[in-house]
């Protein structure tokens, strides 16, 4: 991993921990507050659009470290080669999927534009601006692993493929 996408990673991480940090507080403090009487409106889509963001950058933090969900019991099984050929297929379809993701999302943003959040004077776009940001952020993370895995299998190697 070179230094920028290193330098991506320690950011998105810092990001993913603090929205995190933030929807934790924000919703103990509006049950709280509820609970008393005295709801506080806006820690909801605070915590939403934070919530949005932090599923879509997260998402790409765990790429990164390899650990995305993977059914691995009926592979391991499977011979070397064959493991790596699979590899190469499940990262072209997680290409397709999140190509998808992106252009759909480019207009889920755009349809998004002029409905506004319930208590903020903000547009709900920048909630559903994290799908393709963050899908784009993952089928860079995901195009790095398929020519890594790509290059593994054409080379014949023997080793685990990530």
């Amino acid at each position: 991993m070179n230094k920028f996408s290193r330098f991506v990673l320690f950011v998105e991480e810092i990001i993913s921990g603090s929205l995190l940090c933030l929807i934790s507080v924000l919703v103990f403090i509006s049950a709280v507050a509820r609970t008393l009487d005295h709801p506080i409106n806006w820690a909801q889509d605070i915590a939403l659009l934070s919530f949005g963001w932090l599923t879509f950058i997260g998402a790409d933090v765990l790429a990164k470290s390899g650990k995305l969900i993977n059914i691995d019991l009926l592979v391991k099984r499977f011979p070397r080669v064959i493991q790596n050929l699979l590899a190469v297929i499940f990262d072209f379809m997680m290409l397709v999927f999140l190509f998808v993701l992106i252009f759909y999302g480019i207009k889920l943003v755009s349809q998004s534009f002029n409905r506004m959040f319930n208590t903020l004077n903000m547009s709900y776009a920048w909630c559903t601006m994290a799908v393709p940001t963050g899908s784009t952020l993952m089928f860079i993370t995901i195009s790095k692993r398929t020519f890594k895995d790509l290059k593994t299998l054409l080379s014949g190697r023997t080793e685990e493929a990530t």
